[in-house]
């Protein structure tokens, strides 16, 4: 038999992805005219590698390439040529499943939110959904549903992670006493509508405020409330921690399956999360990561602020406890429609939502040019089972946008587009690091870009299969009757868009108590709009009226987004002074790799982090009574600094 050249193998790979036979696919048509999307893309890799051996990264899979262009890439580097972007690792098992591994960038993010280690900080950074069922068998669903729950456990060893006070993270053993979260079960089939109701609005409650926290135990939380006429709702709150949006899918996708059928078996999986952070672990040593490292870097300087949104309260002192929300949909016709003239114009619909949302911040703003945050899959197409892995893959990567006053928005997308493959073809470098040094440059450690896009459109495609409609004795699932809520730190505002059953959901997250309510209403109801507009051949021709002025114009007594000024150190350089200040830079020192430190030397102008600052912080407290919040330090991140805020912790003393 003989054996299929790399052209029909890649064309058996995209018929597969875009639902077309091989004929419908020509040589000479970009993957985003076919269908697809970057979402498509990234699967897209990790099937190239699987069937061909061939290792991608994204800036060779742009959606605009043609089937013509990715054959002749792949074989230029099956003959060993042109290899100079391909991911420059492999994953395989570690040694010891339950030795302890880092945590990823965006992971250091939220574990040091929950020291309160930020302004909008949350002691559990997680989301909380509750979904509605019907047709369900009230005796049999509860103890259907906690079994499927330990199977997945088994299945997926992510969802055993525990996070140490040092900012690494284990996998407990399968048996471990404490590995499967305990399902609540609440029984209102008998309870009065009105009473039922109050009892749902606490579990919401409840749980959006007080969510899982893998650092004490699971980083998932289950609640099945049985209701009257066999219905019910399912209430889960999990840990952005331990599960990003692509692993939700997972979650829920693999859960249902096994609910449906107690005897239903989930493929292996020849890796875990551990393997793949292990292997990512090792990027800074490479010259491909110092490449994408440089990139960004000789970019930062030009970088604008933040969309200069109108403020109500200083972050600083804002102690939010939940996330406010605001969603609508778009309906089936009118989301395909948009998807159609996205096709049309060569951009894709995460492109187009993400240059509508610019739009929007710049109006509000009163400028053109905007820094904002991206939230991104970031799966790397390392193995073929990293699609099929729950974890905290997910990543930042800041944008620059700069939008034309009168230009039509076809060309702004595309404009937008641009930046976005740009910036995704450099993604081995994160954007929780980038916007590490961006902070150092500008002499704050206040968040850079608190205004955060996310798109998951098109990730259904990318799986391969959805999320089942009906679970066994869960009865039938609708996803679409759902509550949600998010806690996610150092972020202000936040989009997100995603599909469920061809409709499009657009979701405002925010810190309710930095903004007017008639404020973000506006932007909201502007936003909607513009993205049903988007089904209209009009809508993408005509010039698009955006501020003249490129820069944010900041003014004393008018609080915006992004106005902070550079941090002084009011601190007299020199030794340290003192007992404390000597243990204190002698813990710095150790834990830097330096020597001789000044007292008025800041932590992370000498190459610190958030994530080392926690431990320092850590060493200091336990080991020498010296305790000081994370926030605290911020403040003044220097020895001095650092001995002023000193208090004797009470246990210690």
């Amino acid at each position: 038999m003989t054996e299929p050249t790399i052209a029909e193998t890649l064309t058996d790979i995209w018929s597969g992805l875009l639902g077309l036979e091989p004929a419908e696919i020509p040589s000479d048509t970009g993957f985003l005219n076919l269908g697809g999307d970057s979402v498509l893309a990234v699967r897209m890799s990790a099937l190239v590698r699987r069937k061909l051996g061939v290792a991608l990264a994204l800036s060779d899979v742009r959606v605009e390439t043609t089937l013509r262009e990715l054959t002749e890439l792949v074989e230029r580097r099956r003959a060993g040529a042109d290899d100079d972007r391909a991911v420059p690792i492999d994953v395989t098992r570690r040694a010891d499943p339950a030795a302890p591994f880092p945590l990823l960038p965006l992971q250091q993010g939220y574990f040091v939110g929950q020291q309160d280690g930020w302004e909008l900080s949350y002691a559990s950074a997680h989301h909380y959904v509750d979904i509605g069922l019907s047709d369900v068998d009230p005796d049999e669903a509860a103890e259907a549903l906690q079994d499927a729950l330990a199977r997945l456990v088994r299945h997926q060893p992510t969802l055993r992670a525990r996070i140490s006070s040092d900012g690494t993270q284990r996998i407990l053993p399968a048996d471990d006493p404490g590995a499967v979260p305990l399902l609540e079960v609440l029984d209102l089939q008998d309870t009065p509508p009105g009473e039922a109701e109050e009892i749902l609005a606490g579990i919401r409650a409840r749980m959006s405020t007080s969510g899982p926290n893998p650092v004490e135990g699971p980083g998932v939380a289950m609640c099945l409330t049985l209701l009257p006429g066999e219905r019910a709702r399912l209430h889960a709150a999990v840990s952005l921690l331990i599960i990003d949006g692509w692993s939700s899918n997972v979650f829920y996708r693999d859960l249902f399956t096994l609910v449906a059928d107690w005897n239903a078996m989930l493929p292996p999986l020849e890796i875990d999360y551990g393997d793949y952070v292990a292997a990512v672990s090792g990027l800074p040593d490479t010259e491909a990561w110092e490449a994408d490292r440089d990139w960004w870097f000789d970019r930062l300087d030009d970088f604008p602020r933040p969309p200069a949104l109108p403020l109500r309260a200083d972050p600083r002192e804002v102690r939010p406890s939940l996330m406010g929300t605001r969603q609508v949909t778009i309906d089936a016709a009118t989301w395909a429609a948009v998807r159609a003239r996205c096709a049309a114009h060569g951009v894709t619909p995460s492109a187009a939502m993400f240059t509508a949302y610019a739009i929007v911040l710049a109006r509000k703003a009163g400028h053109h040019r905007m820094l904002l945050n991206s939230l991104q899959l970031n799966r790397l197409p390392l193995h073929p089972d990293v699609h099929r892995i729950v974890g905290a893959f997910a990543s930042t990567m800041l944008i620059p946008v700069e939008l034309t006053n009168g230009t039509d928005f076809a060309t702004l997308a595309a404009s937008c587009q641009r930046s976005f493959s740009d910036s995704a073809a450099h993604n081995l470098v994160s954007g929780v690091e980038v916007a590490r040094e961006l902070g150092r440059r500008r002499g704050t450690h206040r968040p850079v870009a608190p205004i955060v896009f996310q798109s998951t459109l098109g990730m259904d495609a990318a799986m391969g299969e959805r999320v089942p409609h009906s679970a066994g004795p869960l009865g039938r699932i609708d996803m679409a009757d759902h509550e949600q809520q998010l806690r996610t730190p150092q972020v202000a505002l936040e989009v997100r868009m995603f599909e469920l059953d061809e409709e499009m959901f657009l979701v405002f997250s925010l810190v309710e108590e930095l903004f007017e309510p008639s404020m973000v209403d506006d932007m909201f109801d502007e936003l909607t709009a513009l993205a049903r507009s988007l089904a209209d051949a009009a809508a993408w021709a005509g010039p698009v009226a955006v501020p003249a002025d490129p820069e944010p114009a900041f003014h004393a007594g008018s609080a915006r987004i992004g106005g902070y000024a550079r941090q002084q150190s009011a601190d007299e350089p020199g030794a340290p002074i003192g007992e404390t200040e000597r243990t204190i830079a002698a813990v710095w020192e150790a834990a830097l790799a330096v020597s001789a430190i000044d007292r008025a030397a800041d932590f992370f102008a000498l190459g610190g982090d958030s994530l080392l600052a926690v431990r320092v912080l850590g060493i200091l407290a336990k080991r020498h009574g010296i305790s000081v919040g994370v926030r605290e330090f911020l403040d003044a991140p220097t020895v001095s600094g650092l001995a002023r805020a000193a208090k004797p912790d009470p246990v210690d003393a």
